[in-house]
């Protein structure tokens, strides 16, 4: 017997007006009791966005309650869940946090880079030092009176790469973009490289010539003073970029010492492949959010971090990027390439395990995915998401799909 779409989907909204509290949750809990919508007095940003969670700032990320709920109520201490989508790293984070192994797969350099800075497990005195160290060398290099930079080999080399770099021209006052340079070139000589790379990224992300209420994707150098909509004044241009990296610096240092006193000694893995080809190991399951067809360019997004670090661009490889749009063609690759991923990750996967996905499905394709993918669909939980990054006008909602393997 055919089964049609509409036969796969049993969409469940929350019996309990009270939103879940996720650290309740048991493998026995019903769906229908779980209620996500969880507005700012239920879960404030400092819930949101704890320890590592914001080493970094990252567009269309799911919150770290939402994974917790799940890995509670599909995975147990021992198992190891994938997220083939793993974005800012935060099913990886979670499950730490659980006891539960994880491996996590990304076309974005950026993205692998920063998932291992959050699950990386750090000596902390030694990291502590490493951060204070490099800040102090660039301190004086770049604050105390005349610029020194050959003091510590690097001003041959930056000189170089600013005149070359056209991107770092357009987006940087010149003292931001020497300071800049100067940590990354400082970097090398230190063990713990990713959590510096980090700190250098979010600190090029805040120095850029931009407004400060439109991070996210400026599209143009702002040069003059403006009307803040953030600070509701009139605001200037950042001119530095040492004010950053020391106040970003000292709060890398306080979440990674508080991630280290909830962390587990389960296994984490993170692999910059294209999980379409990739060889998947062994899993139990399947948490993630995939890319939503024609909304972001994950590359573009943290373009700043590629040219300072001169990291691997494989743009061409995202699924469902905005510069593809949202035609009926691009849905229908996205619906095949996404399909491709869920297919491959549940070679590995035992009959039963499940496969938990997060998506903004205001394009109706994952009922077509799942048949695709010829999964069972055991629910869709509608999401409304109170609270976002970044400036938005209108309602979002987002669905979560709970499907098994046959």
């Amino acid at each position: 017997m055919t089964i049609t779409n509409e036969e796969r989907r049993v969409v469940l909204y929350a019996t309990s007006e009270k939103p879940t509290d996720p650290s309740c949750v048991t493998p026995e809990t019903p769906l229908s009791e779980l209620n996500l919508n969880w507005r700012e007095r239920d879960l404030p940003e400092g819930e949101r966005t704890k320890h590592v969670h914001r080493l970094h700032p990252y567009l269309g990320k799911f919150i770290p309650q939402l994974v917790e709920i799940f890995l509670r109520k599909y995975f147990s201490p021992g198992q190891t869940v994938l997220d083939p989508f793993v974005g800012s790293g935060t099913t990886l984070v979670q499950a730490n946090e659980l006891g539960v192994s994880a491996v996590g797969y990304d076309v974005s350099a950026f993205n692998v880079l920063l998932s291992r800075a959050k699950t990386n497990r750090y000596d902390l005195r030694k990291a502590r030092r490493e951060l204070l160290d490099i800040l102090e060398k660039v301190r004086q290099a770049t604050q105390l009176g005349a610029r020194q930079l050959s003091l510590w080999g690097s001003n041959e080399k930056s000189e170089r790469v600013s005149q070359s770099n056209e991107y770092l021209q357009k987006w940087y006052a010149p003292d931001a973009l020497q300071e800049l340079l100067t940590y990354r070139d400082l970097i090398s000589n230190y063990e713990d490289q990713d959590i510096l790379k980090i700190i250098l990224s979010r600190s090029a992300r805040s120095a850029r010539l931009t407004t400060h209420f439109d991070l996210d994707f400026p599209k143009s150098p702002q040069t003059e003073p403006y009307w803040c909509y953030k600070h509701s004044r009139l605001c200037e241009p950042t001119r530095d970029a040492f004010q950053f990296l020391k106040r970003y610096s000292l709060d890398t240092i306080q979440r990674l010492e508080e991630f280290a006193r909830r962390r587990t000694n389960a296994k984490t893995v993170v692999k910059h492949e294209d999980s379409r080809y990739a060889d998947i190991p062994r899993v139990d399951g399947v948490i993630t959010s995939p890319p939503y067809v024609g909304l972001i360019d994950y590359h573009e997004q943290h373009r700043y971090a590629y040219e300072l670090l001169g990291l691997e661009d494989r743009a061409n490889s995202e699924i469902g990027a905005a510069k593809q749009g949202a035609s009926q063609k691009a849905r229908q690759e996205y619906q095949e390439s996404i399909a491709q991923v869920f297919r491959r990750v549940c070679l590995p996967m035992p009959a039963g395990g499940h496969l938990i996905v997060v998506a903004g499905d205001r394009h109706g394709l994952y009922d077509e995915i799942a048949r695709l993918c010829d999964v069972e669909v055991e629910a869709v939980l509608q999401r409304h998401v109170n609270r976002r990054t970044g400036r938005r006008a209108s309602e979002f909602y987002e669905s979560v799909f709970i499907w098994r393997k046959p």
